[in-house]
């Protein structure tokens, strides 16, 4: 199967369990930096997106080895 189509199938998977650590890391930036609400909630979406992505690309790394 072409590997894009399958990373973003393992990013859509893996958005749900990356929510929880997001929601930590962003709390560690909060005691070190005052942040709004709004900026809260984009940060945790970002990383949610970027931890995603990133694991979804390891396992399309180890699948094709």
């Amino acid at each position: 199967m072409n590997p894009i189509i399958m990373t973003l199938i393992f990013t859509v998977v893996m958005f749900m369990f990356m929510a929880f650590p997001a929601i930590k890391i962003v709390e560690w930036v909060e005691k070190r930096k005052t942040l709004s609400k709004e900026s809260k909630n984009i940060l945790t979406i970002v990383i949610t997106i970027v931890l995603s992505l990133s694991i979804a690309l390891f396992l399309q790394l180890d699948i094709t080895i």
